[in-house]
């Protein structure tokens, strides 16, 4: 199987939710400092749904479409069910295997979105109940 499928080079040459958010209340910046891949991302968090997110991303096309492709799944999702996407999310949303390190580069945006998330409430492991 082609590690660059077409979906994946078709979110990495035209990513949806590019940029930054005017009206964010949750940001994190993040990066894989084994590959050179980073991340910003940008949340709107209302009534403990993501409302809105941005990314700007730069790195390798895995890093860029994974950011992509989790910033369209995740929109509207509930903060505690964003809390527990794991790397079987990923995975399935890409829809191919990738070895540890392609898997870093995959996962970053996750980690950078569960961050902001984190922070924005305070480590709360309750928020939203």
């Amino acid at each position: 199987m082609d590690i660059y499928s077409e979906n994946i080079m078709e979110h990495y040459r035209d990513p949806m939710n590019l940029g930054k958010l005017e009206d964010e209340n949750a940001y994190c910046k993040d990066s894989n400092p084994l590959c050179g891949d980073n991340i910003e991302i940008s949340l709107s968090i209302r009534d403990y749904k993501i409302k809105n997110i941005k990314h700007i991303s730069h790195g390798c096309a895995i890093n860029i479409a994974s950011s992509s492709i989790v910033s369209e799944k995740i929109k509207d999702m509930d903060i505690k069910e964003v809390l527990k996407l794991n790397k079987d999310f990923i995975l399935n949303l890409l829809g191919i295997q990738l070895n540890p390190i392609r898997l870093k580069c995959a996962m970053l945006s996750l980690r950078a979105i569960q961050k902001a998330t984190t922070k924005y409430f305070g480590d709360n492991k309750n928020a939203g109940s």
